[in-house]
């Protein structure tokens, strides 16, 4: 979604939505494939015409969830162990993080910050704000996914050292939006659920395309059919692409994509 499907205005192009429009309109599956909540898309749902429907879907939380848009029907979760969100939650509150805990439905931050606030805006609404460094009333709760704000690049990397280094449970450590560092555990992957849906609707890993920007998508990338990175991605995303597209984010990378692989093999 971010960076990849939605311009840095937070918008969805009309030619992105026109390209996937056609591809739904052929029989392809146009599954979104986000690090944030479910719940968050469904304007992004209804503007492309997915918003309740039935055999549609979201893969959410980096593949910690994967739902049916009507109804928001839960088929996948994979889940987090209070204690290992516990234990991360206060690494970010002793360096000084904003920390977001997400559950299947709700998101809670600790130490928002404007900065953080600016970014958010558009893309996420209705967090709750944690009043004090404690996430207890959290326990007994689906927790999918911990993240911080962190503002290099640099620095990201030296947390996700600090964790490995600190921590004996397996997780699944990526970064996204040139901003966070994102933990799921290890069962939870953009690619894993990518396939796992593949299944379920009795399609190849070779008949599915992922386009992505950041490390969170990697293994997507790296594990559908053909693997995308649009113009904006990473370098270290467009070194394992199969495709790089000519366009970024604000300029409909993705309608360049079902135009070049979809549109014109299946009409």
């Amino acid at each position: 979604m971010d960076e990849t499907l939605l311009t840095d205005s937070k918008q969805i192009t009309a030619e992105n939505t026109a390209a996937i429009k056609a591809a739904v309109e052929q029989g392809v599956y146009f599954v979104p494939n986000t690090g944030r909540n479910f719940l968050t898309v469904q304007d992004n749902l209804q503007q492309l015409g997915l918003y309740q429907k039935k055999d549609a879907y979201v893969i959410s939380f980096n593949g910690g969830a994967v739902v049916e848009n009507y109804q928001n029907r839960i088929l996948l979760v994979n889940e987090m162990p209070f204690a290992q969100v516990e234990a991360l939650f206060k690494l970010g509150v002793q360096a000084q993080y904003c920390v977001h805990v997400y559950t299947l439905d709700k998101l809670y931050i600790w130490n928002m910050q404007q900065d953080e606030i600016d970014y958010l805006a558009g893309r996420i609404n209705g967090w709750i704000d944690l009043d004090k460094p404690d996430i207890s009333q959290l326990r007994g709760q689906r927790l999918v996914k911990i993240l911080f704000s962190v503002p290099t690049r640099a620095e990201r990397k030296k947390v996700e050292q600090v964790v490995h280094e600190q921590f004996s449970f397996p997780l699944n450590v990526t970064f996204s939006s040139d901003r966070y560092i994102e933990f799921n555990p290890v069962t939870a992957d953009k690619g894993k659920a990518s396939l796992a849906l593949g299944t379920r609707l009795g399609i190849k890993p070779a008949e599915i395309i992922a386009i992505g920007d950041n490390s969170n998508d990697l293994a997507m990338i790296q594990q559908a059919g053909l693997g995308v990175s649009v113009q904006n991605g990473r370098q270290f995303v467009k070194d394992v692409a199969d495709y790089i597209a000519k366009r970024d984010n604000n300029h409909s990378a993705v309608a360049e994509v079902i135009e070049k692989f979809v549109l014109k093999h299946t009409s």
